[in-house]
């Protein structure tokens, strides 16, 4: 007798039909990045090619090329450049300390919380602690005094080459410890015994093991702290009182301004530049990240 058919799927088959529950849990962060993120980026893209009647126009980019406009982008630069290599080269080396301390000791776990928070305090607290301690009359300034260290009257604290980098960097050398940590715990002991056996020295090991190992890390951390002090604006806000030297400030002024109206527009443009800026930036951020996870995952 022939074998009938069966018409009973197979338990493997309908467990394989089942929807999978595994991508649910993602879906409250792609609704946040969704409305906090793509919208608003969505919103300026759009809105640096309308004008104020609605209508397309390219009339909002020929603010990019005015005067104003490219000394703070390049003020902008200079301030992110200068405090992400700084801030990058304090904190690498803060990082490298820090590695070599006990993984469960005392002194690594405070390091590395008291840089998470430090590496989030900005803004008006921020300023105002600077304010209080570098000011004309602040704590250090009176304090230097007494001791016969002059410190002017305090307003090299308000000037973007000089008080803003300072300030930038308070938050930028902790970020730089959080990022480049795990890259520098990631270097195996068995790399250093392997350099000493075949006769290297300590300079040996760092130039051709884990200097080459750590470069993209570095070079990428210092890509992130790059966009974190572009995009920083309510610390400047808060310490810029006159003028605007730097795009987010620019930015910010032409949205509040209460003497050109009907900017909203060009503020958008000028965004629009610091998103190309930026996105060029963390693309190459990303290139670099997946090459030193090679080393990592080893």
């Amino acid at each position: 007798m022939a074998d009938q058919p069966t018409t009973t799927t197979p338990a493997r088959a309908r467990r394989g039909r089942r929807p999978s529950l595994a991508g649910a849990g993602v879906l409250p962060f792609f609704a946040y990045t969704t409305v906090f993120l793509l919208i608003p980026t969505l919103v300026v893209v759009v809105g640096a090619f309308l004008g104020a009647d609605g209508r397309p126009t390219l009339s909002n980019l020929s603010a990019l090329g005015e005067p104003s406009f490219l000394k703070a982008m390049r003020q902008s630069l200079v301030l992110s450049a200068v405090t992400a290599v700084a801030g990058a080269v304090l904190g690498s080396l803060l990082a490298y300390a820090v590695s070599t301390a006990s993984p469960t000791g005392v002194l690594k776990r405070f390091v590395t919380s008291l840089c998470g928070v430090l590496a989030q305090f900005g803004g008006v607290a921020l300023a105002f602690a600077f304010t209080a301690s570098f000011g004309a009359t602040g704590l250090l300034t009176s304090w230097l005094a007494r001791v016969g260290v002059e410190n002017g009257s305090g307003l090299w604290l308000y000037e973007w080459d000089k008080g803003l980098m300072l300030v930038y960097l308070y938050f930028q050398v902790p970020l730089m410890l959080i990022v480049f940590l795990p890259a520098v715990e990631g270097l195996k002991p068995q790399w250093r015994e392997a350099t000493e056996t075949l006769g290297g020295t300590t300079w040996t090991y760092w130039r051709r093991v884990a200097g080459p190992i750590l470069l993209p890390s570095f070079i990428g951390a210092t890509l992130l702290l790059f966009t974190n002090a572009l995009s920083a604006y309510a610390t400047a806000r808060a310490l810029v009182s006159q003028g605007s030297p730097i795009v987010p400030l620019q930015i910010g002024d032409a949205l509040s301004s209460e003497v050109l109206l009907g900017q909203q527009a060009v503020a958008k443009a000028m965004a629009l530049a610091m998103i190309v800026v930026v996105a060029l930036v963390m693309t190459l951020y990303a290139v670099l990240d997946r090459r030193a996870s090679r080393w990592l995952v080893r």
